[in-house]
């Protein structure tokens, strides 16, 4: 038996993009977005680093732009509760998280709804430290043939949840992290706004045992 997906309230979807760092992914989504290749609207964007500079992208884009420091906070539980009562005016339909570092539990009315993407394939080379050039170092440390990234339904662990796609590339002799990440960003710009268009035309399920199945 299939767990139904909740379906976009809003056309086009509402979405509420979480960042700690550059924005490149909020850059690639909205560029999407108003280039009328993805049926979504970005309505809000929150970091949980006040010196990201996806919030200068946000300004640009005239996006209403929020800091929820991660340090501020008590505990996750303040945290996440904080990162909800920001979302819940905008009336999001979805949440995408583009290279959010902090950990955020995901409220039960947002589950399904929250789609985190990674620079690795998972379930190899996700976790708390692994974010950024640390990822790559450690795939060509590890001497893997292959990378790529990872589109997933966010649970309340590090990259974790039911896999919706993954995009590969090869790792070649000779690379540094730096244009290994350079070539699976290439991927990710393609795979999130696919996992976003699977989501918003209402084609993804979850099965029995957990896995995302494609309508």
């Amino acid at each position: 038996m299939n767990i139904p997906i909740p379906q976009p309230r809003n056309t086009p979807p509402r979405v509420g993009v979480l960042i700690s760092g550059s924005g490149t992914t909020l850059q690639n989504l909205a560029d999407l977005a108003q280039g009328g290749e993805l049926p979504i609207s970005i309505v809000c964007v929150i970091s949980s680093r006040d010196d990201a500079y996806g919030l200068t992208r946000a300004a640009a884009l005239n996006i209403p732009a929020h800091v929820v420091p991660r340090r501020n906070c008590r505990d996750l539980d303040d945290f996440s509760t904080r990162i909800r009562d920001v979302l819940q005016p905008y009336a999001t339909d979805l949440i995408c998280l583009a290279g959010f570092l902090s950990l955020w539990h995901v409220p039960p009315e947002y589950q399904w709804r929250t789609l985190n993407i990674h620079p690795a394939l998972l379930p190899k080379f996700g976790g708390r430290s692994m974010h950024g050039l640390h990822v790559h170092e450690a795939v060509i440390q590890a001497g893997e043939k292959q990378s790529g990234c990872t589109v997933h339904f966010a649970d309340n662990q590090y990259d974790h949840g039911p896999i919706i796609l993954q995009r590969t590339c090869p790792v070649l002799p000779g690379d540094t992290p730096q244009n290994l990440a350079a070539r699976v960003f290439d991927l990710e710009c393609q795979a999130y706004p696919q996992a976003i268009r699977l989501w918003a035309d209402g084609r993804l399920a979850i099965d029995a045992h957990g896995q995302v199945r494609v309508k």
